[in-house]
């Protein structure tokens, strides 16, 4: 076991870092495959989304592992990743008002959550599993329908929509992903998603689902510029709805942080989780500015922290240096950007589903005999189901044409 305190040499370091990346990997550029699949952005596009996520979860690992002063960051080895959390949310907000107030009420909720980190952790003994069950269900659901999209196509008259094809390659992605995690032992077991994601794109390179050009243009050395999809907007409604999500990501951060702290033996104080919190908070306003996500405290990462028990937190400041390495080379960016859709849908279904079920597991917790909690959580998720007749509605126009989505460029993209 490496202890908390004790650094171990580098190579050892690089290697323990290198394993934390890869469990995470897949789980942080699923964000942004989902969400420009979601809203009509090109693939070079996509790409910019998947470099600058690697970036800013990079740059929040690192002050999470290693600590910027009293400000920033637990001091453990936890690792941050964009957070699924957000990517319905961003969507609505990107088809109302374009992806200049996505990254405007980004940068809006990045700023609330540095100012409300230290109240919040002050008050995160009195949150009940109710309210974080609730929520991380709803989310959970609403995210299914992103990779059903993703899986049958967004267009119900185009050729291919829910093609045979289509629905078998996100079968045969959904079935490897349960036979790694049925049959692998230890770390292997962890990689089901990546393992998932590779076999589905090898069986679809002779299926012609597979576009390798961007990737052939893109470079290997470079940086998103900072806001390019324009000047960041800032509509009210949009800025409280990623306000509520930082609110959320607090709780699911709050979560793992306390079982980190558990396993590493280390006592967590009020002002260790406000750092921790203020680390999300500053992922909101780097990723308004860079064109990323929000980030959260990856929960697989929890657990592989508990298989290897590794307890170093330099452990998570070098996978952080990995994961901004990994930002800074665009045509790897480009080449995942390129996977099928039916791909990144299958595996988008299978963790989203699994968001939902944490949520069902933590809804256990709750005592349901003789109380009204059961009543609270039946409303809740009737309004989440009369929400999304409302989004399906607002998508297809009386005419039954698709409704104008987001452009690559914050706009709207006028239906043909």
């Amino acid at each position: 076991m490496m202890s908390a305190k004790k650094r171990a040499p580098f190579g050892r370091l690089a290697v323990l870092g290198l394993q934390h990346v890869l469990v995470m990997y897949t789980g942080c550029v699923t964000v942004p495959l989902a969400f420009g699949a979601a809203t009509g952005l090109d693939t070079a596009t996509i790409a910019l989304l998947i470099n600058a996520d690697l970036l800013v979860a990079g740059v929040v690992t690192m002050i999470q592992g290693a600590g910027a002063g009293r400000v920033l960051g637990v001091r453990m080895p936890v690792m941050a990743g964009a957070a699924f959390t957000a990517v319905a949310p961003m969507i609505l907000i990107a088809g109302e008002y374009g992806l200049q107030a996505v990254y405007g009420s980004m940068i809006a909720a990045g700023i609330f959550g540095l100012l409300a980190a230290w109240p919040f952790a002050k008050a995160a003994r009195f949150f009940p599993p109710l309210v974080s069950g609730v929520v991380i269900t709803v989310v959970g659901l609403a995210l299914i329908g992103v990779g059903v999209n993703l899986v049958v196509g967004s267009d119900p008259k185009a050729a291919d929509y829910a093609a045979p094809s289509r629905l078998a390659l996100a079968a045969f992605v959904v079935i490897v992903i349960l036979l790694v995690a049925r049959f692998g032992r230890g770390f292997l077991a962890q990689t089901g998603v990546l393992l998932g994601l590779l076999a589905g794109t090898a069986v679809a390179v002779p299926l012609g689902l597979v576009d390798p050009s961007a990737a052939r243009g893109a470079d290997w050395i470079g940086v998103s510029a900072p806001f390019h999809f324009g000047a960041p907007e800032f509509p009210p409604v949009a800025v409280i709805s990623m306000c509520v999500v930082m609110l959320v990501l607090f709780a699911e951060s709050t979560a793992d942080l306390i079982a980190v702290a558990e396993l590493t033996g280390k006592e967590l104080t009020t002002a260790d989780m406000a750092r921790g919190l203020a680390a999300d908070g500053l992922s909101g306003v780097l990723g308004g500015v860079m064109n990323a996500f929000l980030d959260t405290v990856f929960a697989q990462n929890v657990g592989l922290v508990s298989m290897t028990r590794v307890r170093s937190r330099h452990v998570a400041t070098v996978a952080g240096a990995v994961l901004v390495a990994l930002g800074l080379v665009p045509k790897l960016g480009a080449v995942v950007a390129g996977l099928p859709g039916p791909v990144v849908g299958a595996a988008g279904l299978v963790m989203f589903a699994t968001v939902a079920a944490v949520g069902i597991s933590t809804l256990r917790k709750v005592e349901f005999e003789g109380t009204q909690n059961l009543l609270i959580v039946a409303v809740s998720l009737g309004r989440r189901g009369m929400c999304e007749g409302c989004d399906s509605a607002q998508l297809v126009s009386p005419d039954n044409r698709r409704m104008p989505r987001p452009s690559g460029r914050g706009g709207i993209r006028l239906p043909a």
